[in-house]
């Protein structure tokens, strides 16, 4: 049991005060260089958001120094350093407020407006982004303290997330949807507090060099004054997160609810729409009239699955499509259309039944016909296969699976495949064949 523990010890990998102290006050200094790689990493990760890419907006946080002024402000209070604390708080200011300008200037300029899912994903921060700074902080800190560096960095960088947020609240002043700006920049303060604090806490359990303060009362002062702003950081986001889960639970029941509750016989739901905020769910039949008894049976369900809170509105038939003047022609037309889509849905359906049936068929004659000429087939499973041609346009192909209980030779799997192309009628038919 002993040997066990050994293993979570870090005091042996332990990296010199002087390395760790040189290598967070290298990261603090905002001018030249890591200036203007802010200023990029800030215009590419507007970029990616505006775009909706997670690819470009990882690529943003790898390259991003934000990191460096957060836990040399952590790092600076676990070792009671009011001048190297000042200069990294100054820097951080700098950093802070050359983001957002630059972010701000982007989406001025942009063409491009329409708040997609990633950019929305940072306006309504919860506990569960408290968390994930302060075990992405613990993690940085870690990593710097100790000899094994590894590369464990950068993916902090992506699991703390501090490019994001300050363009996401660019974003904000440059719209003037401010309930974006206050969100992302809350986000972007909980990554910056509780990086920091995980970052005072390590160093405290390392015992680093620590100055004293002059007073007991001094040093009382500053411990009130940190936990205060991780206090005043923490509470907002724990209603947050107590709100966010309360939505996921309405949308889950609700859900449930319309699955369950809501076939009428002789209609059919057009949509629904539910509204985890409002807690409101909206249904849209076509069909037959829907008499009050049976909105009113519908309702007395909402109880069984715990929305006594809930809102139901029901539309019948398609008077959700009516428009503004009420013109009968403009009814019909709108009636046609819905219709049409609905149709549209319809036969995408077909068409995927029908390709699956015949590719079924199509498995079961070749299972009876390989089986002839080799001996030994456990099964045969087909399958299309999309492929993006060098022409740009997407190629369809065949991919056959077959499974043997002896081993298949490559002259004989080349035959094979030969075969399944004349069989097939596909010449790009790809084979994969398996014991």
């Amino acid at each position: 049991m002993t040997n066990f523990f050994s293993k979570f010890r870090l005091g042996e990998e332990k990296e010199a005060f002087s390395s760790v102290a040189g290598s967070i006050e290298s990261g603090i200094v905002f001018r030249g260089t890591n200036l203007w790689i802010l200023i990029f990493a800030i215009f590419v990760a507007s970029l990616g958001l505006n775009v909706n890419s997670t690819a470009v907006i990882i690529g943003a946080m790898l390259i991003s120094p934000l990191m460096g002024p957060i836990m040399g402000i952590g790092f600076s209070v676990g070792i009671n350093d009011s001048q190297l604390l000042r200069r990294a708080g100054m820097n951080y200011g700098v950093a802070t407020v050359v983001a957002l300008l630059t972010s701000t200037c982007y989406f001025l300029l942009t063409p491009l407006d329409e708040a997609h899912s990633e950019l929305l994903a940072r306006t309504a921060p919860t506990i569960y982004d408290v968390l994930i700074a302060l075990f992405g902080g613990l993690a940085g800190i870690v990593a710097v303290s100790s000899k094994q560096k590894g590369n464990v960095l950068p993916g902090v960088a992506i699991a703390t997330a501090l490019m994001p947020p300050l363009c996401t609240a660019g974003y904000g002043l440059a719209t003037l949807q401010f309930s974006f700006f206050f969100g992302a920049f809350y986000l972007y303060i909980i990554n910056t507090v509780f990086i920091a604090l995980a970052t005072f806490i390590v160093i405290r359990i390392f015992h680093f060099p620590y100055k004293k303060f002059t007073t007991e009362k001094a040093e009382r002062l500053s411990r009130r004054i940190i936990w205060l702003v991780v206090l005043l950081t923490f509470l907002p986001s724990l209603y947050f997160g107590y709100d966010m889960v309360q939505q996921n639970r309405f949308s889950q029941r609700a859900s449930r609810f319309i699955n369950l509750e809501t076939q009428i016989p002789g209609d059919y739901l057009l949509s629904k729409k539910v509204n985890s905020k409002d807690k409101s769910i909206l249904l849209i039949y076509g069909g037959n009239e829907i008499s009050n008894e049976q909105v009113a049976t519908i309702r007395s369900r909402l109880p069984v699955y715990g929305l006594t809170d809930a809102r139901l509105e029901i539309r019948q038939g398609f008077a959700s499509y009516s428009t503004p003047s009420g013109d009968p022609d403009e009814k019909m037309a709108a009636m046609t259309s819905a219709l049409q889509d609905k149709q549209q849905e319809l036969d995408k359906l077909k068409s995927f039944v029908d390709q699956r049936t015949g590719y079924d068929s199509l498995g079961r004659r070749l299972f009876t016909e390989i089986t002839i000429q080799y001996p030994g087939l456990r099964s045969c499973a087909i399958t299309p296969l999309r492929e993006n041609a060098d022409s740009g346009k997407v190629r369809q192909s065949l991919l056959v699976v077959l499974s043997f209980n002896r081993t298949i030779s490559n002259p004989e799997q080349l035959k094979l495949r030969n075969w399944l192309a004349a069989r097939t009628a596909d010449t790009s038919v790809q084979l994969i064949v398996k014991l």
